[in-house]
């Protein structure tokens, strides 16, 4: 009896072990497939990046192909390479047993198939934690600094000089595409040209560490902090998107809040799904009351020919319906004396980039030509506004909402692979602001936040918001996030600092 139960009990072991073994394989293989796939697309992210937005692309008009690359590729091909391995393993035990043959060197055959194993499972483990940054992650998780102790809440001290706001996101707007020296030509010239004289730019705008993605820019330049989701809060609620949340960073006053609060209208208009990475949630959140994108579009009988397959609409058809939305806006504003905020974010510049009918090449690199022209269409808007008389009234920023992207997949390796300092594109126009007075130079994006408020016209206790000081302000307040040594900045946005982030997402007006 006992003999049979230490037989039972080994046959079951063996099986125990066998399955625990192609489990090994399976995740290896995932972990190794999805860490080439990420630094094909994306390069290396963060793991706030692949939390809040690798989870929420969208098959239609929210990264396409990329979506079913990535069912296949994570989801299936493991699935398939585990599964013919261990029929390839059942059959050779099989025919052994029906031929009485034993294999030769057992042992020598165990070790080569424990060190397979091993290589798939370490190397797909450091593969997939070197990707999305992982020891930063970590590092972060332990860090002193807490952004909690250098946030400031906005408080406007004076709204008289409030007026209209127009904020333009161009997609990938790296300014060190404009170094025709480095590339075939300078490829944000037309839109350099529409912004001349009168309008200022924040020389050596930085992009906030840890940044690099739209999400990160628009929250990172509407709310002055960086945005970090799932994982970061204490509770196990704080930035879950994937419940079917109903508010984003609810906690947190951001722009579109404080402009709402002053009675401004804010409308977004994008060409991407607008539920990609909960843009729309985020918005709606922030006190943006109408969010457009690609749904509109198509309902509003956009032909297929203007949209890319993979994310949207161009940024001709953009531009002409911002046009049309600019001049209701403004219209309603001299009726009402209610002033707009008009936010757009550009997208034909996101690679893989896509030639539409109405951009002609004339480079050998299609992405050149293609930045060019979307940089012409938002120029012909800026040229638009002017001739409007529009920009009597209204402020505008413009800016990338972040560096080019560096994966595998895109272009300029060479030119941007080991440059010694890439900046964000931005241009400033404040109707009857003194050109002459400069900006602030070496700001990030964490500043924008402030400045934007100050060119609506809105005053700004200490001229601070969030961690940011204006741009517009000579000087930085001592005690403030941006009087912190370089070092010691940068370790502060890095950190964690898990009860701020568990307060910003919990709900309205919870970051004090």
């Amino acid at each position: 009896m006992s003999g049979q139960i230490l037989d039972v009990t080994r046959r079951v072991g063996v099986v125990v072990g066998r399955v625990l073994v192609y489990v090994l394989i399976w995740l290896g293989l995932v972990l190794l497939i999805a860490a080439a796939g990420i630094h094909f697309f994306w390069g290396e992210i963060s793991v706030g990046q692949m939390l809040l937005n690798l989870v929420s692309v969208e098959t239609d008009g929210g990264g396409g192909g990329i979506v079913w690359l990535g069912i296949i590729g994570v989801g299936v091909l493991p699935l398939l390479i585990t599964a013919g391995i261990a029929l390839w393993q059942y059959y050779r035990r099989r025919k052994r047993r029906s031929t009485g043959q034993e294999p030769r060197r057992p042992w020598l055959r165990r070790t080569v198939a424990a060190v397979l194993v091993g290589a798939v499972v370490v190397g797909g483990t450091t593969a997939f934690a070197t990707t999305v940054g992982m020891a930063d992650y970590i590092k972060a998780a332990n860090s002193k600094y807490n952004i909690g102790d250098y946030y400031v809440e906005p408080t406007v001290t004076g709204d008289k000089q409030k007026r209209n706001l127009v904020l333009i996101y161009l997609e990938s707007g790296e300014a060190t595409l404009e170094d025709d020296q480095l590339f075939e030509k300078n490829a944000f010239l037309p839109l350099t040209n529409a912004t001349q004289p009168g309008w200022q730019s924040v020389e050596n705008y930085q992009q906030y560490e840890g940044g690099g993605w739209t999400m990160a820019g628009l929250v990172s330049t509407q709310c002055g902090v960086p945005l970090k989701g799932v994982g970061s809060g204490e509770s196990s609620d704080a930035g879950n998107l994937d419940d079917d949340g109903d508010t984003y960073l609810g906690g947190s006053i951001c722009l579109g809040d404080v402009l709402a609060e002053h009675g401004y209208t804010n409308v977004f208009l994008g060409g991407a799904n607008s539920s990609f990475a909960a843009k729309d949630v985020f918005l709606g959140t922030h006190g943006y009351s109408s969010v457009k994108g690609l749904d509109d579009w198509r309902a509003a009988g956009e032909p297929e020919e203007n949209f890319r397959k993979d994310w949207g609409l161009s940024d001709e058809r953009l531009m002409a319906h911002a046009k049309e939305e600019v001049d209701r806006l403004h219209a309603e504003a001299e009726q009402t004396g209610k002033p707009f905020n008009l936010s757009m974010l550009t997208l034909d510049t996101h690679e893989p980039v896509h030639v539409y009918n109405y951009c002609d090449v004339d480079t050998e690199n299609n992405v050149t030509s293609v930045f060019a022209c979307s940089m012409t269409q938002v120029a012909g808007f800026v040229d638009y506004m002017k001739q409007q008389g529009y920009l009597e009234d209204t402020a505008v920023v413009i800016m990338g909402d972040h560096l080019k992207h560096m994966s595998a997949g895109d272009a300029f390796h060479e030119q941007l692979d080991h440059h010694g300092n890439r900046t964000v594109f931005n241009r400033i126009w404040i109707p009857g602001r003194d050109a002459s007075a400069p900006l602030r130079p070496g700001v990030d994006q964490l500043n924008m936040y402030p400045t934007i408020l100050e060119a609506a016209g809105l005053t700004l206790k200490d001229r601070e918001a969030g961690l940011g000081v204006s741009a517009l302000a000579p000087e930085v307040p001592a005690g403030s996030a941006q009087a912190l040594e370089p070092e010691a900045y940068a370790e502060l946005l890095k950190s964690l600092s898990p009860q701020f982030y568990a307060q910003a997402w919990a709900g309205p007006g919870a970051v004090k």
